[in-house]
């Protein structure tokens, strides 16, 4: 966002991925290590099992290793075109990545020779290059926010019914987690995203034309790199994918006037456990509503089966709620680790970590603290999540919703003075970036 705000000659250098960590043959990595919260909590293992997770989990430097927000989005400002290639999948320590911090500099001082800036680079066509490879690796929902809020650092407007329109055509191949088998280590050994691009490229999902900070087009970068390793199991044929459509789904409806986005993997299974039946298209059932993911993680810890069968609501965590839009991290991999996947939804006006995964749908707009319609929610309120309609609803007629709203009033703001008071006043919707300016 700044480069593109500044638009001079500019290179993202990526940090790189972390490794995973091992313990008693099991491979851990940080979602591991918020998930065995959830089995603690429901009595499945012992505080020292679980502390034996945590100690074990993040061995060295790096970003959180699997296909989550870091990693999204790096692969995807790679897809852009505004880091070299290689650098979303080179692992941290890696020696590679020292190498590319070099030949950033020598890339930067032609960039300059060329006077080749973001705004050259960070075009629609651009854009939609790094829509797509979210899609495709099933990155975090995160990039729904930070990719409409870099397309407005450099003048450009991007919307959530773009997103809905690549998610219609793209489909979700990558099995890494949260969701899947693999980290990101991995795709550094299969050839990285230099040989993911390459294939999508191939499969006609990416624009090859797009300039890049090399002073080449994508297509022209990828063709020094070799293909995807032979037998590798991560990038699944266009045949067989994990999902034929993209994960993130943008949904509408009474309770989400202005948009919603959610992560539809396909892997959150068929029925509920409970007295209602749910597909994968469609979830039904009661709402079990908290204010702020304090008290939900309270109550989870306390009586787990009381949230089988539920939609859990968390609100006041939107931009302004929150402020900042705090991330649900915790509050998914305790309803994961306490083997309620298949079991609960969770709705949320906040944002979801990119290792989130279960039925969720966050940046749900208008916020709660904006007098949107999650701010109305009791407990006990059905609501229907139809993900082949793309619609949320609550059942409730509008004139009920509108009673509501009434007797409706706005919960103090979380600051009153400060910088954080200044953001909450100009602070837009998620829908909008959570952009603070005009």
């Amino acid at each position: 966002m700044a480069m593109g705000r500044l638009n001079r000659p500019s290179i993202m250098v990526y940090g790189g991925t972390i490794k995973p960590g091992h313990f008693q043959g099991n491979t851990l990595d940080i979602v591991t290590a918020f998930q065995v919260f959830g089995e603690f909590v429901g009595g499945s293992i012992s505080d020292d099992e679980r502390m034996n997770v945590v100690r074990n989990s993040c061995p060295g430097a790096g970003a959180c290793g699997g296909m989550y927000t870091a990693n999204t989005m790096a692969c995807a400002i790679e897809a852009m075109g505004m880091s070299l290639p290689g650098s979303s999948s080179t692992p941290a320590e890696d020696p590679l990545k020292l190498i590319e911090c070099h030949k950033a500099g020598e890339y930067l001082l032609e960039l300059m020779k060329m006077d080749l800036k973001p705004r050259d680079i960070i075009t629609p066509k651009s854009l939609h290059n790094a829509m797509v490879i979210v899609m495709a690796l099933g990155g975090s929902t995160n990039a729904v926010l930070h990719l409409i809020a870099i397309a407005r650092s450099v003048g450009l407007d991007l919307t959530l019914d773009d997103f809905q329109k690549v998610s219609d055509k793209v489909p979700f191949l990558a099995d890494l987690k949260p969701s899947g088998k693999y980290v990101m280590e991995d795709v550094h050994k299969i050839g990285g995203t230099p040989a993911i691009i390459r294939h999508l490229l191939e499969l006609d999902f990416l624009d090859g034309d797009c300039i890049t900070v090399t002073g080449k087009t994508l297509a022209e970068n990828v063709r020094a790199f070799p293909c995807l390793a032979e037998g590798q199991q991560i990038i699944r044929p266009l045949s067989n994918p994990i999902k034929e459509t993209g994960h993130i789904q943008i949904l509408y409806g009474n309770l989400a006037p202005e948009g919603s986005v959610a992560k539809i993997t396909g892997k959150e299974g068929l029925y509920f456990s409970g007295a209602v039946y749910y597909s994968i298209s469609n979830l039904f059932c009661p709402a079990l509503v908290f204010e702020g993911e304090e008290s939900m993680i309270e109550a989870i810890s306390e009586n787990p089966t009381s949230f089988k069968g539920k939609v859990v609501v968390i609100r006041g965590e939107g931009p302004k709620g929150g402020p900042g839009m705090p991330e649900m991290l915790t509050p998914t991999s305790a309803i994961m680790g306490a083997g309620l996947g298949k079991e609960v939804a969770l709705l949320t006006d906040g944002r979801f970590s990119g290792g989130s995964h279960g039925y969720v749908v966050g940046h749900i707009c208008p916020e709660a603290q904006e007098g949107g319609p999650l701010g109305l929610i009791k407990n006990g309120d059905v609501i229907t999540i139809d993900v082949q309609k793309r619609s949320m609803d609550v059942q409730l007629t509008d004139e009920e919703l509108e009673e509501r709203r009434k007797r409706w009033s706005a919960p103090p703001y979380k600051a009153d003075r400060g910088v954080l008071h200044k953001y909450i006043k100009s602070v837009q919707s998620a829908s909008n970036g959570c952009v603070t300016d005009e």
